[in-house]
């Protein structure tokens, strides 16, 4: 494990997505094993025009049942990529338990992009709001963690995609 965990490091830190996968990592539940595996599930997050396209690919949109007039929205769709799934929502619950340390996330943040910590920031704390007004109505637990999942797999579509624009103006500069 030991040998797995030092080549998965130096693949974070020296790959040609490091830029992205250090970026990710501003966010809170965001660890290196958790963006390594974020990146190399998706590969260029920019290839998803918006961050609901990435939402479905993930299975982490409800079902629609909807004729006529009517419109039913039911539990997620399960149908896309359950690695990515698990780990958002595994993290997703870790955010809205407080399960963190802030010690760790602070030193993941240093040295960092602004924009990505801005990002970073902007979602813990409309994730909690989120999971404490889905609570309060009454739906805690599983459906308050999935819909914050959703929610934070959103900004991590959005510091990934500013990254990556950053990365190629950088290049078209050069």
């Amino acid at each position: 494990m030991k040998r797995i965990e030092a080549q998965i490091h130096e693949e974070a830190l020296q790959s040609e997505h490091a830029p992205v996968i250090q970026a990710l990592q501003t966010l809170r539940g965001v660890a290196e094993v958790t963006a390594v595996t974020l990146v190399a599930e998706i590969g260029q997050f920019s290839r998803f025009s918006n961050p609901r396209q990435l939402m479905s690919y993930a299975g982490l949109v409800p079902k629609e049942y909807s004729g006529g007039s009517s419109r039913w929205q039911g539990s997620i769709t399960k149908t896309g990529n359950s690695q990515i799934r698990r780990s958002i929502v595994e993290f997703a619950g870790l955010i809205v338990t407080g399960s963190l340390f802030k010690g760790e996330l602070l030193k993941r943040q240093e040295g960092q992009d602004p924009e990505a910590k801005r990002i970073a920031w902007k979602a813990q704390h409309r994730l909690h709001m989120k999971y404490h007004r889905i609570s309060a109505k009454g739906k805690g637990g599983k459906v308050a963690i999935v819909a914050v999942a959703r929610e934070l797999l959103g900004f991590i579509w959005a510091i990934a995609c500013a990254i990556e624009d950053k990365q190629v103006s950088e290049l078209n500069v050069a």
